[in-house]
């Protein structure tokens, strides 16, 4: 008899139809039967010897909220015998309602040791058990998780425990996942906590890759491309990242019309193995970056939500350095100009944030100019090894990336049908804070924010914290200011200031979105593993 070893996963939902994620341990047929009579079936496909299926759920109403059980085979398989959470339910909101929407980053997912967590309760965890034990209590309609959903290149002591018993870990690249089994540890350690589980089988949620999902500093440079490319172990594991990221992670982004008009998805479910397909898939990402798109777009209701891919679309030639290449860019200008007044409220996601802390982003515009030869050889070869050593791939390493969003989002917010509010959400940076754009010579009329959330289960050493406090003071602006000067960096089109900020611990931030006014809650763990608010705003009013 089949049985279900991941999910089921809530992914995809529009109120009318949905779609859940399952890998189970043998080929078989999965079905989704809703108490209200909606559901649907979909035969597995197979990946390097793991089964999955996405089932395509219809005939949901708006307004409504169905439990439902999956089925293998017509055997039941969720809910699990004897389980202490709530049904799990696909809920449908009704034209007009609230949309809620909880985002974060960074969510490392080793299990405590001998139950103490080093880094302190988990975030998701923690709304899991309060969602589970309080069915009065307010879920997201939707969440949204800004990348590093798995750390290849930071595994748990139990999975390098796994990695030594199948290969060893005296060749490279060690204690770090070398191929797409190992990945599906990862996901396994991550996504199998019977709280997270229960959560992701009950809130829709959409996904994006940051640097940690393939290795630290992923596409930082040219430079850094051409030596990750010189190792015997790169390719595999590039290859073996982007297969397990569109299986676990990007199919379930996509709407069913989207599926059906995909090529790779197509091959991949149609053939008695998908494996050779989805490998050309990321051989092709690799070759030519433009021939792959992970970013999309969904709407709820009137609230428009625009997922960039932020790693995989860069360009690194320092002579055209882009965070998007043109195609990319001309997409994203589509989704947000391309139907005036079609919502009230653009959230742009991307994984890293576009506005930092002023020193930061200033010494990233620095940075760059150096390494673009600004300031000769012997800068640039110094700009390199600062940017790798710092981490300093930010929109700001990309001055031209930055000041195009600048304009593209002055221009969205000063348009005739413009929205109520435009919100950068990010993460990556292992704090959390909310910055307010304005623009030197007029611009949007309407609240331009950057909302970093960041982690969810993580930490940040204390010289980072104290670097990201100053990185927003008076003396911090004037030194980002010499370095500026000394780069001879163009000013920003943009200018901003810090609103709130900086938090520290696992936490998550939650929009509140009804018609044209938004509220903003930002929630911490505590020690007693309860989730506690910290900071709560109104955006607009409407």
């Amino acid at each position: 008899m089949a049985e279900l070893r991941l999910g089921p996963l809530l992914r995809y939902t529009d109120g009318s139809c949905a779609t859940v994620w399952v890998e189970t341990d043998v080929p078989c047929t999965a079905r989704v039967r809703c108490s209200d009579g909606a559901g649907g079936t979909a035969s597995t496909f197979r990946v390097a010897g793991h089964h999955y299926a996405l089932v395509t759920v219809t005939g949901l109403e708006p307004g409504t909220s169905p439990s439902y059980e999956v089925f293998l085979d017509d055997a039941p398989v969720w809910p699990l015998p004897d389980s202490r959470f709530p049904p799990s339910v696909i809920p449908s909101p009704g034209a007009g309602d609230a949309v809620r929407v909880t985002f974060g980053s960074c969510r490392w997912a080793a299990p405590p040791a001998d139950g103490q967590d080093p880094v302190g309760p988990d975030a998701l965890d923690t709304l899991a058990k309060r969602l589970a034990g309080r069915p009065d209590a307010q879920r997201p309609d939707v969440l949204l998780l800004l990348g590093d959903q798995v750390y290849a290149d930071e595994v748990s002591e139990e999975t390098r425990r796994r990695l030594a018993a199948r290969r060893g870990l005296d060749k490279a690249p060690g204690s770090q996942v070398a191929d797409y089994e190992e990945y599906c540890y990862l996901y396994y350690e991550s996504w199998l906590d019977p709280a997270i589980r229960w959560l992701l089988s009950t809130v829709p949620s959409f996904m994006i890759f940051d640097d940690h999902d393939i290795v630290d500093d992923w596409n930082t440079s040219a430079a850094w491309l051409a030596d990750m490319r010189a190792t015997d172990w790169w390719q595999r594991r590039l290859l073996s990242g982007l297969m397990s990221y569109w299986v676990h992670q990007h199919l379930g982004n996509l709407s069913p019309a989207e599926l059906a008009d995909d090529p790779t998805w197509a091959a991949v479910r149609t053939a008695p193995d998908g494996t050779q397909a989805l490998r050309a898939f990321a051989e092709q990402a690799d070759a030519d970056l433009s021939s792959v798109r992970f970013s999309y777009r969904r709407d709820f209701g009137r609230v428009r939500v625009v997922m960039v891919d932020s790693r995989a679309a860069r360009v690194l030639d320092e002579d055209r350095r882009a965070l998007l290449d043109p195609g990319e860019a001309d997409w994203l200008r589509e989704q947000v100009l391309g139907d005036e007044g079609a919502y009230d409220h653009l959230l742009i996601g991307t994984s890293l944030p576009w506005l930092l802390p002023h020193l930061v982003h200033d010494a990233e515009s620095w940075d760059a100019a150096l390494c673009a030869g600004e300031r000769g050889d012997r800068w640039a070869r110094f700009g390199e090894w600062l940017r790798r050593g710092a981490d300093l791939e930010h929109w700001a390493a990309f001055p031209r990336s930055f000041a195009d969003l600048a304009h593209l989002i002055g221009e969205a917010g000063s348009a005739p049908g413009a929205p109520a509010s435009v919100c950068v959400l990010s993460g990556d940076v292992h704090h959390g804070y909310i910055a307010r754009a304005s623009w030197p010579s007029g611009g949007p009329g309407i609240p331009v924010l950057q909302l970093t959330c960041s982690p969810v289960h993580n930490s940040v050493p204390l010289t980072m914290r104290i670097g990201f406090r100053f990185g927003w003071s008076t003396p911090a602006r004037l030194l980002g200011r010499l370095l500026a000067r000394h780069g001879r960096c163009r000013r920003p089109p943009v200018r901003w200031r810090k609103q709130g900020g900086p938090w520290f611990g696992n936490q998550l931030m939650t929009l509140t979105l009804r018609g044209r006014s938004a509220h903003l809650r930002l929630e911490r763990t505590g020690a007693d593993e309860t989730l506690r608010t910290v900071h709560e705003t109104v955006l607009t009013t409407g």
